[in-house]
């Protein structure tokens, strides 16, 4: 079995294919460029690296949102069309919880962060029960400070993880004190292998049936729902 997944939903950009219990290749970036020029290249690169053909790839994972409005459609996008071209299943996962698979080895509760601005972030709980993460508290899109009042309530020490936890980590540090752990950088970005292992375990879907998941709609919807209600 041959699963190939993708991750455009930050600034990080991620594929990696995995075959049997082994990474077979994995390809991460994390700066500023262009997701839409950048992705199908990724992949088309990673498979010829790990000779693999398209159609030897049984199934798709994709991180489905949320994150980037625009990172997370493409990556759903490319990721449909793929699987859709090639008639097999596509696994939509969680970014957040790929964010807080980067805390595997850490014993006690994961909390993943990309930064929403104006102080607000996406985030969710996590926890590892033996070699599955498993979410504690469901995505969602909240104030920091709010979430970290709310944190308050879980005995144990937290692990922050993201590359945006240090846009927040005052104010994760003044309200949770030392129960909050701050992970180390090299564990910042989302690992497309831990993409696809999730993934491989969950059920399977059609490409027309995976869609993005942002939880809060963009600015300009909001604005436009509005103008609508008061027309």
């Amino acid at each position: 079995m041959k699963i190939l997944s993708i991750d455009t939903s930050n600034y990080p950009l991620g594929v990696a294919l995995i075959e049997e219990g082994k990474v077979v290749g994995e390809y991460i970036t994390n700066f500023k460029r262009n997701h839409s020029v950048r992705a199908m290249p990724a992949v088309e690169q990673l498979l010829k690296e790990c000779e693999t053909e398209p159609k030897e790839l049984t199934k798709i994972v994709v991180a489905n949102g949320p994150g980037s409005y625009t990172g997370v459609r493409i990556g759903v996008t490319l990721a449909k069309t793929l699987a859709w071209s090639l008639d097999i299943p596509l696994i939509p996962v969680s970014s957040l919880a790929v964010l807080a698979a980067s805390g595997r080895y850490f014993n006690g509760y994961i909390v993943p962060i990309f930064d929403a601005r104006r102080g607000q972030v996406y985030t969710g709980l996590y926890k590892f029960e033996g070699d599955q993460i498993k979410q504690v508290e469901e995505d969602r899109n909240m104030l920091l400070a709010d979430w970290a009042n709310k944190l308050k309530e879980y005995d144990g020490e937290i692990l922050f993880v993201g590359n945006d936890v240090s846009i927040h980590e005052e104010t994760i540090k003044e309200v949770l004190g030392d129960q909050a752990k701050v992970a180390p950088f090299v564990s910042n970005n989302p690992r497309p292998s831990e993409l696809a292992f999730i993934g491989a375990e969950l059920q399977e879907n059609t490409a027309h049936e995976v869609v993005p998941n942002y939880i809060r709609l963009a600015e300009a919807e909001v604005k436009w729902l509005e103008s609508q209600k008061n027309s």
